[in-house]
């Protein structure tokens, strides 16, 4: 049996052939930058046309599930600091099987952030008489728009290809600018235009509690709040993981959160109310396409509106550059354990995963043609991202249970409530991004399955080393999570058959959250299967050029 207390420091060793030089305030901002993208650009507008002024509420509930998540994130990340670590959690506490499907979520999410940031620097640039013609009216990319699309895309690898400490200067510089705009634009536009009556004139939630839940979702709410996890992706180029990684994940979430919420309290109240006199949800302005910039038109700040207009190439663009290094982490970490070709593992002199950085790439541009509008993407990625982050909770169940002399560097208080209760959080999540969501998000499971799983079976058939055990004892809650998921969503009045009453499908899913948590636990990895799968990393990670 492997010692405990020696597995830690050794997993915490990993060099991954990559180069640890980052820091705290590196962490930090690759964080925060990825937080503060696209997301304040739109989310706002688009939460306040779904639930009224009580879209308040439902960022305020958003933030408090992602809080209960990066809690969990916060020891993980100290207890495994390892490249693509959110890939990599499940296949330490359940195996193959469960290492490859979050694996895949994990990759899909980060893969996909990217083209998000560049639809809405697009939406955006359509301000700009140069830029027009670049969308038709639904807001689809025409021909040229495509070009510009790929063209963005390929700036984000190629200053990938400098390595991540140019990164983490680039997105340093990018993040200053980008917490001040939106600090900005709350103080100067409060002043002298703010309404309190705008929170009541209309009615505050009047699309009721089914309007406040389903923005948290399908309005862009989470996906706002997203990418505190990438401090955790960048675990391996960290230069003190262990201290740095909890204070990054936690900072960064503080930061957006309060910065979002500020942004959605300030964007109703400064409103005209002829802008939304006919009710919410047929919210309109001059420039409602680029709503900051628009609002801060149409209430006589024309040069702040000026400023957002170009705050909308450096947001999106700086949040999309973070989410091109972690689709390549996230790859390099699938390859490190067996689920991918040893391709994706394979570093440049500057210690740049550069196998998965052009497969980001690729994976971008085919994005642009089945999700070609910001408020699609949105919808698909959420779930993909609280799917992969619902991982975390449950391996954070079995590590508590399985490891409890393990090293953590930061111990989260009431763990074994906030566990459980953060994996009820991510599902209700995933449930109230409706079934039109869900389905969609089935198939590309389904196609992840094929891909990695033909990978493992063929690596398995060759008499790999490395190929993946599948572990189908410790993952045989899997299908029924998924599949009981997805049965869920079909019934509910969320896009589904309407069987599932509002409130009474609360206690539906988080019963069922908790059947599947702890059926979890019960048929985790052994203790001693844990610690060879955290030793592995360091057999298999030396250093590949």
């Amino acid at each position: 049996m492997v010692n405990v207390d020696h597995a830690v420091p050794t997993a915490a060793k990993e060099s991954d052939g990559l180069r640890r030089n980052v820091g705290l305030i590196g962490l930090m901002w690759a964080s925060v930058g990825s937080i503060i993208g696209s997301g304040w650009l739109y989310g706002a507008e688009k939460a306040v046309v779904v639930a009224g002024p009580a879209a308040i509420i439902s960022w305020v509930i958003g933030a408090v599930a992602i809080v209960l998540l990066a809690l969990v994130h916060a020891e993980l990340g100290g207890m495994f600091p390892v490249a693509g670590g959110t890939a990599r959690y499940p296949h330490y506490a359940f195996g193959g099987l469960a290492g490859m499907s979050f694996g895949w979520f994990a990759w899909l999410q980060a893969a996909t952030v990217a083209p998000i940031e560049v639809e809405a620097m697009i939406g955006y640039a359509g301000h700009w008489k140069w830029a027009q013609g670049l969308q038709h009216a639904d807001s689809t990319l025409t021909t040229s728009g495509f070009i510009t699309a790929v063209a963005l895309m390929a700036v984000f690898v190629g200053v990938n290809f400098f390595g991540v400490r140019a990164l983490a200067h680039t997105n340093s510089a990018a993040t200053w600018w980008k917490i001040a705009v939106p600090l900005a634009a709350i103080f100067i536009i409060a002043i002298g235009n703010f309404h309190p009556g705008n929170f009541s004139s209309e009615g505050f939630a009047p699309f009721g509690a089914k309007g406040v839940l389903g923005a948290i979702s399908s309005s862009g709410i989470i996906f706002a709040l997203l990418g505190f996890e990438q401090a955790i992706q960048l675990a391996g180029e960290s230069r003190n993981p262990r201290r740095d990684l909890p204070r990054a994940t936690l900072g960064s979430v503080a930061i957006g959160a309060v910065i979002y919420i500020a942004l959605q309290v300030v964007f109703i109240g400064a409103l005209p109310h002829s802008s939304f006199a006919h009710g919410w949800a047929k919210l309109d302005f001059p420039g409602i396409s680029g709503p900051w910039a628009g609002l801060a038109t149409v209430v006589g700040l024309g040069w702040l509106g000026f400023v957002l207009y170009v705050d909308a190439i450096i947001s999106p663009g700086g949040t999309g550059l973070i989410y091109t290094t972690a689709t390549s982490r996230v790859s390099y970490g699938l390859a490190k354990n067996g689920y991918a070709p040893k391709a994706f593992a394979k570093t440049d002199a500057r210690g740049v995963p550069w196998v998965g950085l052009v497969m980001s790439f690729v994976t971008g541009v085919v994005c642009f043609l089945p999700f070609p509008s910001w408020q699609e993407l949105v919808g698909f990625i959420t779930s993909a991202s609280v799917l992969m982050y619902a991982g975390a909770p449950l391996a954070y169940g079995v590590f508590a249970d399985r490891l409890p002399h393990h090293d953590r560097p930061y111990r989260l208080p009431a763990g074994k409530i906030i566990s459980p209760l953060s994996f009820i959080v991510a599902n209700l999540i995933i449930y109230w991004a409706g079934w039109d969501t869900l389905w969609r998000l089935g198939f590309a499971i389904v196609l992840g399955y094929v891909l990695l799983g033909g990978y493992a079976l063929y690596a398995r058939s060759k008499g790999r080393p490395d190929a993946p055990r599948m572990s189908f004892r410790s993952a045989q809650w899997l299908p029924g999570y998924l599949l009981g998921m997805g049965l869920l969503s079909w019934q509910s009045t969320f896009g589904g058959q309407g069987n599932l009453p509002l409130w009474w499908d609360i206690l539906v899913v988080a019963a069922f959250s908790l059947g599947i948590y702890y059926w979890a636990k019960a048929t985790a990895s052994r203790p001693e299967e844990i610690e060879r799968s955290i030793d592995e990393v360091v057999v298999t990670d030396a250093p590949a050029h």
